[in-house]
Order: C-alpha cells, then sequence, then structure tokens
C-alpha cells in the first residue's frame, strides 16, 4: 500500500469515527430527522400514486403526513392501556418473583454462599423495593419537562417528512447529478425496496401479534393482547426483540403458572416465532430483499448501541436502502431467520 492510500485510507476512518461520534452525541436532533426520511422512503407507493393522480406537491405531502401522524396517534392510543398495565403490574410481578427466588434459595441449602450472592445480586434493597411498591405512572410535572423536548423532536421528525416527501424528485435529480455513480433510478429502486421490506414486515408482525395473542388467551396468559402488542412491537427488532419476550414471558410464566407449565408461554411463543422466522418471513419477503444475517446483527447492534430502541426499528430499513443504492442488491441476501443459512444469489432487478 503507498503512501497516498494509506493517507486516504487513515482519512476514511477518521471521518467515520467522526461522523459516528457526532450521531451518538446529536442523537436528538438526528434520530428524528433520519426516521423521518426513512418513513417518507417507505411511503413511496403512496407518494407514487399521488403523482399518478397529479395532485399539486405541496398538497400530497401534506396529505402523507397526515395519514402517517395519524396512523402513528393511533397506534400509540390503542398501546397506551396495556403500557399503563404493565407499568401498574410491575411491582405485583416482582413481588411474585421475589417469592420464587426465596423458594429457591430454601432448595439450594447446601449452597448457602452462593444463594446469598445471588439474593445481594437480584433482591432489591429497602429504598429500592419501596420505589418498586410506588412505582407510578410519570407525574404532570415530568410530562411538562419533557414537553418541550418532545415538541421539538416533533417538529424536527413533521418538517422533515413533509418537506421531503414534498421535494423529493428534485432531491433525487439533485443526488443524481451530483453523485454520477448512482442515478435516479437506482434511488427509486431503493426506496421501493425498502417500503415493500417495511409493508411486509408490518403485514407479518401484525399476524404474529394476532397468533400470539390468541395463543396465550388459550392456554390462559393474562393479559393476551398485552402479550400480541408485544410481539408485534418487538417482532420488528430481529434476533434480540424475541429473545427479550421470551425471557419476559418465562419470567411472568414462573410467576403466573406452578411446574413445568411455568415454560409453556415461552415455549409456545418460540415455536410461533420460529415457523414465522423460517416459513412465513422468507416466502412473502422474498429472495430480492435476503441479506447475510450477520450483517442484519451487525447492524442491529451497532444502531441499538447508538440511538437504543430508535436505532434497533431503523437499522434494517437502513441496511437494505444503502445495499439496494450501493450495491443494487446484487448477491445479497435477507430474513432466512437462521443465521448462516443464505438463499442463492440472486441479481437484482432494474427499477420498472
Amino acid at each position: 500500500m503507498n503512501h497516498r492510500a494509506l493517507t486516504t485510507t487513515c482519512l476514511v476512518i477518521l471521518t467515520s469515527l467522526t461522523v459516528f461520534a457526532v450521531l451518538h452525541q446529536a442523537k436528538d436532533v438526528f434520530a428524528p430527522i433520519i426516521s423521518a426520511l426513512l418513513l417518507g422512503v417507505v411511503l413511496t407507493p403512496l407518494s407514487d400514486l399521488w403523482d399518478r393522480l397529479r395532485l399539486p406537491p405541496a398538497l400530497a405531502a401534506f396529505i402523507s403526513v397526515f395519514l402517517a401522524i395519524l396512523c402513528i396517534s393511533l397506534l400509540v392510543v390503542l398501546a397506551e392501556p396495556y403500557v399503563s398495565q404493565v407499568i401498574s403490574q410491575a411491582p405485583i410481578i416482582w413481588d411474585e418473583l421475589r417469592s420464587t427466588i426465596d423458594e429457591f434459595k430454601r432448595v439450594l441449602r447446601g449452597l448457602e454462599e452462593m444463594s446469598e450472592d445471588v439474593a445481594e445480586a437480584i433482591e432489591p434493597d429497602g429504598s429500592d423495593a419501596e420505589a418498586a411498591e410506588t412505582m407510578t405512572l410519570p407525574s404532570i410535572t415530568d410530562a411538562l419537562f419533557l414537553a418541550p423536548q418532545f415538541a421539538a423532536q416533533f417538529f424536527m421528525f413533521t418538517g422533515t417528512l413533509y418537506f421531503f416527501l414534498m421535494t423529493r424528485n428534485h432531491i433525487y435529480d439533485w443526488f443524481s447529478a451530483t453523485f454520477k455513480r448512482f442515478g435516479e433510478d437506482e434511488l427509486r429502486y431503493a426506496a421501493q425496496k425498502v417500503a415493500r421490506y417495511v409493508l411486509t414486515i408490518s403485514a407479518i408482525n401484525l399476524g404474529l401479534g394476532v397468533v400470539v395473542a390468541a395463543v396465550m388467551y388459550v392456554i390462559g396468559m393474562p393479559s393476551p393482547i398485552l402479550w400480541g402488542v408485544l410481539a408485534f412491537a418487538l417482532n420488528y427488532i430481529l434476533y434480540l426483540g424475541p429473545i427479550t419476550l421470551i425471557a419476559t414471558l418465562l419470567v411472568t410464566g414462573i410467576v403466573v403458572f406452578d411446574g413445568p407449565a411455568s415454560f409453556l408461554p415461552a415455549a409456545v411463543y418460540l415455536a410461533i416465532n420460529a415457523t414465522e422466522a423460517q416459513f412465513v418471513t422468507p416466502a412473502l419477503v422474498g429472495r430480492s430483499l435476503s441479506v447475510n444475517p450477520l450483517m442484519v446483527f451487525l447492524s442491529l447492534v451497532f444502531w441499538l448501541w447508538l440511538w437504543g430502541p430508535i436505532g434497533g426499528i431503523i437499522a434494517i430499513p437502513l441496511l437494505i436502502w444503502c445495499l439496494a443504492v450501493f450495491k443494487g442488491l446484487a448477491g445479497h441476501t435477507i430474513s432466512s431467520g437462521t443465521p448462516g443459512k443464505l438463499y442463492p444469489n440472486e441479481a437484482a432487478a432494474p427499477a420498472e
């Protein structure tokens, strides 16, 4: 490697580290902006519909933003009672879990020292227990304190989404003219791929949530609709989301049921999720949207570390968009459900 190439490589590495550091430190600004841009990409079919109807760009963007905000608001309103239920029942579940831990401690009398270490690590002290018993919803003061920050992020989100939808054709033209390697067709093709992926995965997750809620009702789990909502939401975060729900179902099953039945909720959900990941998602998403599972996992871990839950949601659509733009999805494969299991390579089709 010559001196010039080494210098260029070092500059690229330093620039990348600087960009990531800025994204991490300024996530309150960049997270809503990038989320809005990705949502604008997801709304590509709707925007294309307005173009075919020859609606003015400003009016078309306003309708799209209104519909998007309306759907998000409906989801929040529908999910709020279940979130409140989880918060209100958390102290009860914690007390039951402490009783279960006490039972295990009595069984493991011969390992007193280990039991004491586990108890010190798991059981809360007096102040933590009192805090758990008094766990309540955020107060009005907390809400007023967070309101300006939320309002600012909401303003950035809606503003970015509106102006992106209104000027997306001009943005594609400018991007194509500025970066000769990527044409407008490639950008539109990438947007169509991301929109297809997100809409298909949303339909799959909705079906998964309905099935999980029905099965939890049949086996006698309390609040079956809550588990359906959690299954729907957490399935957007590949790998880590289902693992989190399995752990939650395992703890709740120990609290609710006795004996081997304690493991039934987690086992049933694991079977449902495995069926969805191995058969349903690959069949509906298709080979052209396949990506190496290692890339999916690393992208997910990186964006979760960078921006938390928001990063986990945007990680996969952003990865698909980048692959579609820079490599046309040629030779990449996603959603086989099993790390290391890849579909045959499939050449990217040109944009229609």
